[in-house]
């Protein structure tokens, strides 16, 4: 075992990596309190007390439901919609002699549909029961009473237990690392599936435990842990390891949480702490936000109105029955003698007609349920999840690259991404493709690198007074960075091209010297791990960023190659400028004082092999001009202007400088410094940042490097449809301004005829206040400063509003501090009010805090859709704020995924989502909840108007199991059909009209306008086929022999009407036809017709008023058919007529633009579109080619 370990470099000896051990602090006192109560036996499977503390198991569920509480709680989530609990009483009263049915008819429809949803709900979970049995069945090596590592499943580990996990597998529960395959006891961790972050954690064992590397040092290896109580939190860990008499205090860089992975180590050694629900990554698995969208919260309006129309009428019809049962016995005189009111049933009690009424109205209540249409739900609920497939299934959003579809991860808010008002998005990452290249750098005052950014190029077309279209081409930007050498390798993480200093000829320049420090200050700042491929000896790096990536990589292919970090060296081949030839170099590691968001800079101390000690330093402009020596600026000026440039450019930039130490000075600075390390006090880090601080100072100016994050592919052209379909997108980003407004530039956020609104705190005044450090006076002088901005920028609208400016269209860009004051109470509206008026935001600097809270002001002020989108781990806030929260599965791990509705791999496949599945999506489900009040609203008021016609009896107008299948069975399916399938306009369409999207943000298919128009439509129908039907065949004789039409022959002629007006309004209200739908429509038909056929043939008994009521009365009779056909026409002309009319003078968007497709289709449109099948391409021609021929 001894023999595996790594001897490679010890971290532990650099000061970066030593600072990260435990100290007692205050929060380690807490042991033994609440909250820190737990405690481990480590090794000691067989004690005692361990075995009474009954800890939980490793097994974790993240299903809803267990097979003893599916059907319980199953039923619960059912009956929580109001809808289903009216049915469910409905199937109860049934029961009773109330009921105008028999109570079977209600309850199976019921069953039908709470089975159904059960059914899908059993399934998901199903799935998400199948991926726990993966997880908990995974492999991992235990160590055992007969002291060998055995397998084990990861279900069967409990709390403190020793664990053997070896490199790329995942960790099976909270481990306290005790040792690794180095030597101290360091490894690697990836968490990405903890906070999203790609970036390796390096993970520190105690000193006292590195050495357990065998099994029979582990054999003798007895400890006991306290720690705090199992929490949510992934930032901190509080306890304390007692071990061999000693005690030592633990923290988060001792914890291997379960679900992170092992990465560049061979293997660890670990002892588990927590498991099973308890471990950290299951404290967080909570149920993101629930959301619901706009519709679906007016459709449950539309429901409460259908129960108020339902009372309502119950409430007339009980009045004017308990009227008419009065009147049946007055004066001993019988009105209607042939119903015996002398003797009648309490139902009918002329002597008691109010308890009569109140009767009927619970009768009427049952009978008229059929108004709230009981597969509502469920339908779209299956809508709803095959769209989401088409969405997962769509191929023009499937990025090839990383393998990643599109991924609806719910399916609940598919038709809000028809209605979104806003975008805010982050940028980097999201906008850009957080692939850092170095392109540029300046070294000794002169600037390196050929080649134009995206940004670059938007800059130029500005300065030249050049109109932007939102179109940069991939291929020009390609050509402008890549022309200096086409013929070379593309590597990634470096795009530089300059023949001035690669292939050595830097060694011919005038400062040859500079820029041979200069680039090994590049290979060796940093704190990459190198990888030998061992196939192709090839080197790759591991590094904390891709930025410091890019760094290593562009000193390599500049001459100076990191190949090797041991225990306290790092080796290079370099480039000697003197005599041209490659050297191998070795330098040895002394010090690591490691970036930070606070320090912004990064330096190393080593040795030469020539025994010098340098200070090697990189950071921020801010960070280093600042600690520059007198005799260091030398070229401060050109360099400063540089960085301008670069920054302009959209490029991040780091200055680069040095120092030679002296062996006196750097033996009492790390005399110093190593005394502030072994201190336990709670000002620890700060003094060891402050020694830190004193060391870096009289730097010497190297120069600067410029790594580009370009724009993603697609990315402005994205943008421009997305503004003209009426969307206006805001940008949240961390960046500094000048690269967050250029940045914009490129991608058509900002364009040369807009007026930039700038708000800022860099002021001379605030700035001198900050100097003074007087909070209370620098806080109301930024708050009145913001309010002059705002109102500022108000008067700057409100004169192009006036016509007195030639400026009609204004950017807002607002830094974080300023972001900060605007979104407190007294302000944040005034801000809202400006950015609004604005076409285009951009607030840089900001925090998570803040994107999540300018979101919820955008969401609460305009009560309009926002959907956020981001690709990072500082993103899910702004994504769960969100109506609606797009992923982008980018580089920076999966995090924002995870909290996402919906997940993309590329910002440009925003534009189909929205424009093309959004735009159907939302027409879909606003077509299909409207047709289904039309059709229930149709079917149930025929038995209104029945029972009105029958002095409101309570006797339906038809067969029981007719009215339980009518939205089981005969209307079902074309609807769920509509929701899937059906399409205005192509997709291609959707994407060359992008102002079609309007219908959506406007909500002009689902306004309260549109879905009374449909009731209408329904009343108007139910009128039409009831008072049309009865007076086309009641007076009529009916058969040949002159029998009249009976009460079974009127029923059934009418529910057939009802099922043929409601299928054929169904065909005539979709635009785009596939067999699917032929094949549901006519279905329906043709089963109502097969149903009466087979239910008709039962006994009497069970059939009852359907006996053979098709076969032997209603088929042979000409006026039965005669009937339907004109009832069914009669009840279509309305709608067809408004239509028609519509279409004409007051046609909608996807009118106009189905006209503009038919009107401009020449033969090579229809041929190029291939929206059309080739046979009906050529008919078209053909048809064309006729019409053409008459008119001549």
């Amino acid at each position: 075992m001894a023999r595996g370990r790594r001897r490679t470099i010890h971290f532990s000896k650099l000061y970066s990596f030593s600072c990260i051990r435990s100290s007692f602090k205050d929060v380690h006192a807490k042991i033994g309190d609440r909250g820190y109560s737990r405690v481990v036996y480590c090794n000691e499977p067989d004690n005692p007390e361990a075995l009474q503390l009954r800890y939980r198991g490793n097994y974790v569920s993240t299903t809803k439901y267990t097979a003893a509480n599916f059907i319980p709680k199953s039923l619960f989530e059912q009956f929580r919609r109001v809808a289903n609990i009216y049915f469910l009483v409905v199937a109860f009263v049934s029961f009773s002699p109330l009921a105008p049915f028999k109570a079977v008819s209600v309850l199976i429809p019921l069953l039908v549909v709470i089975g159904a949803t059960m059914v899908k709900e059993a399934i998901e979970d199903w799935r998400r029961r199948k991926q726990d049995v993966e997880a908990n069945n995974r492999k991992v090596k235990v160590y055992g009473r007969n002291h060998t590592f055995i397998e084990t499943r990861w279900k069967k580990l409990r709390v403190g237990d020793l664990v053997k996990v070896h490199k790329d597998e995942y960790f099976p529960a909270d481990l306290l690392l005790l040792s690794s395959s180095y030597e101290d006891g360091i490894c690697y961790v990836e968490t990405m599936n903890l906070d999203g972050e790609t970036n390796l954690k390096l993970k520190h064992a105690l000193e006292a435990t590195s050495p357990l590397q065998d099994e029979n040092s582990l054999e003798r290896f007895r400890a006991v842990i306290r720690c705090e109580d199992p929490n949510e939190n992934l930032y901190s860990f509080v306890g304390t390891l007692f071990y061999n008499g000693r005690e030592y205090p633990l923290s988060l860089q001792q914890m291997l949480l379960r679900d992170s992975k092992l990465k560049n180590t061979e293997y660890v050694y670990g002892v588990v702490v927590f498991t099973g629900h308890d471990t950290k990554v299951m404290e967080n698995a909570t149920d993101p936000p629930s959301k619901r969208s706009k519709i679906e919260r007016k459709m449950d309006k539309i429901i409460y109105i259908l129960f108020s129309t339902l009372f309502v009428i119950a409430f007339v019809g009980s009045v004017f029955f308990g009227i008419g049962t009065k009147k049946d016995y007055s004066g001993g005189k019988m009105r209607r003698w042939y119903l015996r009111p002398d003797d009648s049933a309490v139902y009918y009690d002329p002597k008691r007609p109010e308890i009569a009424a109140i009767l009927h109205f619970l009768t009427a209540l049952m009978l008229y349920g059929y108004l709230i249409p009981i597969s509502l739900y469920v339908s779209i609920e299956m809508v709803k999840v095959l769209q989401s497939i088409f969405i997962n299934r769509d191929q023009d959003m499937y990025y090839e690259e990383t393998d990643r579809p599109a991924h609806a991860r719910t399916s609940n808010l598919n038709e809000e991404l028809g209605q979104i008002d806003m975008i805010l998005s982050d940028k980097t990452g999201t906008l850009t493709c957080n692939s850092m290249e170095f392109i540029k750098c300046s070294i000794a005052g002169t600037a390196y690198g050929h080649g134009m950014t995206e940004v670059e190029m938007a800059l130029a077309n500005r300065r030249n007074g050049v109109a932007e279209t939102g179109h940069i081409s991939s291929d020009v930007v390609e050509h402008s960075t890549g022309d200096a050498d086409s013929s070379r390798k593309s590597i990634k993480g470096f795009n530089f091209r300059d023949e001035r200093i690669m292939n050595g000829h830097w060694v011919n320049e005038p400062h040859s010297d500079t820029i041979q420090k200069f680039l090994r200050v590049l290979a060796i700042c940093h704190t990459a791990i190198p990888v030998v491929d061992k196939e192709s000896g090839e080197i790759s790096y591991e590094a904390e960023s891709p930025d410091e990536a890019a760094f290593v990589i562009a000193a390599r292919e500049l001459g100076f190659e990191f190949f090797e970090r041991t225990q306290t060296s790092i080796s290079l081949h370099e480039l000697d400028y003197e005599t041209g030839e490659k050297v191998d170099r070795e330098y040895e590691l002394l010090q690591v004082l490691e970036f930070s968001s606070s320090r912004k800079r990064m330096s190393v101390i080593v040795k030469s092999p020539e025994n010098k000690l340098l200070l090697l330093c990189k950071g921020a402009d801010s960070a280093i001009f600042e600690r520059l020596a007198k005799d260091g600026r030398q070229f401060e000026d050109q360099t400063k202007e540089h960085v301008h440039k670069y920054a302009e450019a959209g490029l991040r930039t780091l200055v680069v400088a040095h120092r030679e130490l002296g062996l006196k000075e750097y033996k009492a600075w790390e005399q110093k410094f190593l005394k502030a390390k072994a201190s336990l006090t709670e000002g620890r880090d700060a003094l060891m940042d402050e020694l830190a601080d004193k060391i870096e100072r009289e730097l010497i100016l190297l120069g600067v490097t410029a790594v580009e994050d370009k724009l993603q592919k697609g990315v402005p052209e994205c943008i421009n449809k997305l503004a003209q379909a009426g969307i206006k997108i805001w940008v949240l980003t961390g960046d500094k301004m000048e690269t967050a407004v250029n940045i914009g530039y490129a991608c058509s956020l900002l364009r040369q005829d807009m007026k930039r609104i700038v708000i800022s705190l860099d002021s001379p005044d605030i700035i001198a206040l900050e100097k003074q450090g007087k909070k209370d006076a620098i806080q109301k002088a930024c708050l009145a400063s913001i309010r002059k901005q705002i109102e500022e920028g108000f008067s700057q609208i409100n004169e192009a509003k006036k016509g007195s400016s030639s400026t009609k269209a204004f950017g807002l860009i607002i830094d974080g501090k300023s972001l900060e004051y605007s979104l407190k109470k007294d302000l944040e509206k005034s801000f809202f009010e400006l950015a609004i008026n604005c076409a285009s935001v951009i607030c840089c600097r900001s925090t998570p805090k803040q994107k999540a809270l300018v979101t919820r002001l955008v969401k609460n002020e305009t009560g309009k859709t926002t959907l956020a989108v981001g690709d990072g781990a500082n993103d899910v806030g702004m994504l769960q704020e969100a109506d609606i929260g797009v992923g982008i599965s980018g580089v920076e791990g999966m995090q924002a995924v995870m909290a996402s509705d919906f997940a993309i791999a590329q910002f440009r496949f925003l534009e189909r989502l929205l424009l093309v599945h959004g735009h159907w999506c939302y027409r879909r489900i606003s077509m299909m909840i409207c047709y289904f009040f039309y059709k229930n609203i149709t079917f149930g008021f025929t038995l209104f108007w029945f029972e009105a016609h029958n002095s409101f009896s309570g006797l339906p107008a038809y067969n029981d199991w007719y009215m339980s299948f009518y939205n089981v069975f005969f209307t079902s399916l074309p609807v769920i059909a509509l929701g899937v399938f059906d399409q205005d306009v192509s997709a291609r369409l959707c994407l060359k009209y992008p102002s079609l999207y309007l219908e959506g943000v406007e909500n002009i298919l689902f306004s309260w306008t549109r879905i009374l128009g449909w009731m209408f439509n329904g009343l108007l129908s139910s009128i039409i086929i009831f008072f049309f039907t009865t007076n086309s065949m009641i007076p009529q004789p009916f058969q040949k022999d002159g029998q009249v039409a009976d009460y079974e022959v009127l029923g059934v002629t009418m529910y057939t009407c009802v099922v043929w007006a409601v299928n054929c309004q169904m065909a005539i209200s979709i635009n785009y036809f596939t067999w699917i739908q032929h094949l549901f429509i006519w279905g329906s038909v043709a089963f109502w017709y097969i149903f009466l056929v087979i239910y008709g043939s039962v006994s009497p008994g069970i059939s009852t008023t359907a006996y053979k009521v098709l076969v032997e009365e209603c088929a042979p009779s000409p006026l039965y058919w005669l009937v339907t056909l004109l009832v069914v026409v009669c009840t279509l002309l309305p709608y067809f007529s408004y239509r028609a009319f519509q279409t004409r003078f007051k046609p909608m968007r996807h009118d106009v633009i189905q006209q503009k497709r038919l009107l401009s289709c020449n033969n090579d449109q229809i041929d190029a579109s291939g929206e059309l099948p080739v046979r009906v391409r050529g008919k078209l021609r053909h048809l064309r080619q006729r019409l053409r021929e008459r008119e001549s």
